[in-house]
């Protein structure tokens, strides 16, 4: 598979804010301790109404006309990724899909052998239809780092090492392990691996770092090493055939405490929106990756007082406006006590006015909560409408890539 690229006109800036710098200090879904998890442009792509309808000079795209087949319902249900926990009955999700249309699951809670999650994507699949979500397949993730954070376990899939063991393979080699990892999510029915972590944990806070140092889920303390790492790691997913995710936007390196379990303790001091931190992030968007997480902590010399995906200048003036990413932007789980003293359906909201797509939760059943604010504010707000519209959209593209649209040309779906 050919990896795509996608250009960032900032990295020259990040890199050289690295240089100049002469001293740098130093998601994941919450499972308890034992087994943490990571739920996480132009201007003219930045545009709430990008991507929209195309002019009439031009041949509709596969996306444009699967998103003229759908009900206002689907739209939205596409725009939410919702948990299934490894203990839940095999019909759990059935009604979010078919009468909530929701249109992306992830697997937590530690699922043991590829013959339980074979089962279980094709029945999730099984219920895609017309009626329930245009004929458009789910994406179906999983965080599969490596280390401590495999939620895919047992017979049928290799427990990828450390982080910072792949950190010390070869980047070809890192590469192709990778591309074996993924194939066996492929075989699994699994098209999204909320991986690689992306964050860089200064040496001298290290385990102190609550939601990535502590379970090593770090490549490194340098950014050129997570980069190194973190791209091969990509480059070998898409290899597979399956999509990267490059998380925790603008990174949660330089916090103590995990946004999974608190509100305080959780404000980086340090990054800058020229920071050398963010050069990773720059260099996953490069490499193709296919969503982008951000995640929940504040900013303080960034935007201050306000989770990073609840924020404008996070979502749209930085990721895609600086980095040039015109991909997906997914949440970290928003039931993290970070964003808990928002309501439910707010997290949705704000989440899509920062400029942002799918809104992740690990608890499905607040999906009829966020579909119904989301709708509401659409209704009594064009500018918001617009952008629904265009993360809607930016959807579709990625599934297309995905071969996930009945009219992919790389999809092998039937008319049903």
């Amino acid at each position: 598979m050919t990896t795509p690229t996608r250009p960032h006109p900032r990295r020259a800036a990040l890199a050289l804010a690295g240089a100049l710098a002469v001293t740098l200090a130093g998601c994941s879904t919450g499972t308890p301790e034992a087994a943490p998890t990571s739920a996480t442009a132009s201007s003219t792509a930045a545009s709430p109404s990008a991507s929209a309808t195309p002019s009439p000079s031009e041949t509709p795209s596969c996306a444009d006309t699967t998103y003229e087949a759908m009900t206002a319902d689907q739209r939205l249900g596409q725009l939410l990724m919702v948990g299934f926990d490894t203990n839940a009955s095999l019909d759990a999700l059935d009604t979010t899909i078919t009468k909530d249309h929701v249109g992306n699951v992830i697997y937590l809670g530690g699922w043991e052998g590829a013959e339980k999650v074979s089962t279980t994507s094709e029945h999730l699949q099984g219920l895609v239809s017309r009626k329930a979500t245009a004929g458009i397949d789910l994406m179906i993730a999983a965080d599969q780092e490596g280390g401590e954070v495999h939620q895919l376990r047992g017979e049928g899939f290799t427990r990828p090492p450390t982080a910072s063991e792949q950190a010390r393979m070869s980047s070809s080699a890192l590469r192709k392990a990778a591309a074996g990892w993924a194939e066996e999510l492929k075989d699994a029915g699994v098209n999204v691996n909320l991986a690689p972590v992306t964050d860089t944990v200064p040496a001298d806070l290290g385990r102190g770092n609550e939601p990535i140092g502590k379970y090593e889920r770090e490549y490194g303390s340098d950014p050129k090493t997570v980069e190194k790492a973190s791209t091969a790691f990509i480059e070998g997913m898409l290899d597979g055939g399956v999509e990267a995710t490059v998380k925790h936007f603008p990174g949660l390196g330089r916090i103590r405490n995990n946004t999974d379990f608190h509100s305080t303790g959780i404000t980086d001091p340090t990054t800058t929106k020229d920071d050398a931190y963010l050069e990773p992030f720059a260099a996953g968007v490069d490499a193709g990756a296919g969503l982008v997480m951000v995640g929940s902590a504040n900013y303080a010399k960034i935007d201050p007082g306000v989770p990073a995906m609840f924020s404008r200048t996070v979502v749209t003036d930085m990721l895609r406006g600086d980095l040039g990413f015109d991909g997906v932007v997914i949440t970290d789980d928003v039931n993290a006590q970070s964003v808990r003293s928002t309501s439910p359906g707010q997290r949705a909201v704000k989440f899509v006015e920062a400029g942002g797509d799918i809104t992740l939760t690990g608890d499905a059943s607040v999906a009829p909560a966020m579909l119904e604010a989301l709708t509401a504010k659409a209704a009594k707000d064009d500018d918001f409408a617009q952008q629904v519209d265009a993360s809607v959209h930016r959807v579709l593209d990625l599934k297309d890539r995905m071969g996930l649209l009945p009219c992919s040309s790389s999809s092998s779906k039937a008319g049903d």
